[in-house]
């Protein structure tokens, strides 16, 4: 008898493995991506709802960047009104693997053009 009968098995098993964990990895690098996206996202429209009712008040503009930012799958952080220009925060939640949760932020500005 050979020593090294049945040997197949075992790296089949390995390489099966190795493949299952790059799989799991790559889900995991693909998810907070799509996150980081959908925080940018979130971000740029709060801010240009924002910007749109600088004028009515810091707290009118903010309540609105607010809900469109939530409405966008994000949660507003920070929002600063600066005249008519409006700098807002959003976080979004992603769980890339159970149990591991993280947090993808994104930041941005809407106003008018300056010089």
């Amino acid at each position: 008898m050979s020593r090294e009968r049945g040997s197949a098995s075992l790296w089949l098993l390995v390489i099966g493995l190795v493949l299952v964990a790059a799989g799991i990895a790559g889900s995991a690098v693909g998810a907070a991506r799509v996150a980081r996206h959908q925080a940018r996202v979130a971000a740029d429209f709060g801010a240009l709802a924002g910007a749109a009712r600088a004028l009515e008040g810091p707290a009118v503009a903010c309540a609105r960047a607010s809900v469109i930012a939530s409405a966008n799958g994000g949660r507003l952080t920070s929002c600063t009104v600066d005249g008519i220009d409006v700098e807002i925060t959003v976080q979004v939640a992603v769980e890339p693997m159970p149990g591991l949760t993280r947090v993808a932020t994104a930041t941005a500005r809407a106003g008018p053009i300056r010089g």
